[in-house]
């Protein structure tokens, strides 16, 4: 459980439990108990900041879902979608031991390339970059941090 480690997010009420030596987190969104693995641990933290501290509609927030791009299937890990339910703020959550870097950008990208949404986040619950698209540019314009709704 080395991985439970602080992160740079508020503390989270989260629902912890332990079977047959594993823990378990009751995800926030789906309602049914997750292996708490270093990414979900991020995912958790985010997804109750983005609800507790950022006033976003638990509601209108969808957790790993799948997606198709280049005849892949992948996975995204958070979406929050506006009040239209179109997709709206795309997050794409990394383990804290992982380093935040081109790589993670590109991945959340080739999910915006499906999604389009207005708002990309990528974390690893130390490190937090928020981009916003600028569609008239064609371009990414880096954010202090993720809006409140």
């Amino acid at each position: 459980m080395d991985f439970i480690v602080p992160l740079n997010f508020p503390p989270a009420q989260l629902d912890l439990s332990r079977k047959s030596g594993k823990v378990f987190v009751k995800c926030l969104i789906r309602r049914k108990e997750i292996l708490l693995t270093p990414e979900e641990w991020v995912r958790q933290h985010i997804i109750a900041h983005l609800i507790n501290d950022l006033n976003y509609p638990q509601t209108l927030i969808g957790v790993e879902k799948s997606i198709q791009y280049n005849s892949l299937t992948k996975r995204w890990d958070i979406v929050v979608f506006d009040s239209d339910f179109k997709p709206y703020l795309l997050v794409e959550c990394k383990a804290p031991n992982i380093k935040l870097g081109t790589n993670t950008l590109q991945q959340a990208l080739s999910y915006q390339h499906q999604l389009n949404c207005e708002l990309i986040v990528i974390s690893n619950g130390l490190e937090t970059h928020t981009w916003q698209l600028n569609k008239e540019k064609q371009s990414l314009e880096e954010l202090d941090g993720i809006p409140c709704r």
